[in-house]
């Protein structure tokens, strides 16, 4: 059982609903950090803010950034 409760609907949130819908199409469902996050909607923004940012600074190859998730996730025995 998850320590914190994972939140699945946005409440009709103005921040939550962007957020949930574009995961939902990109994912098909909701990761597990989102749903958490999801308690505090401004952190939930700005944390997918940064990692937006990370992505368009250009410094990574744009291919890279899906392959280090993969690894993470593969390291931490997640699914992804």
């Amino acid at each position: 059982m998850p320590r914190v409760s994972e939140i699945e609907e946005d409440g009709g949130d103005p921040t939550l609903k962007p957020v949930f819908d574009k995961e939902r199409e990109i994912f098909g469902g909701l990761l597990n950090p989102t749903k958490v996050m999801a308690h505090c909607p401004p952190i939930l923004r700005a944390a997918k803010m940064l990692g937006a940012s990370i992505e368009q600074s250009g410094q990574l190859p744009k291919d890279l950034p899906p392959l280090i998730y993969l690894r993470v996730a593969s390291i931490n025995g997640c699914p992804f």
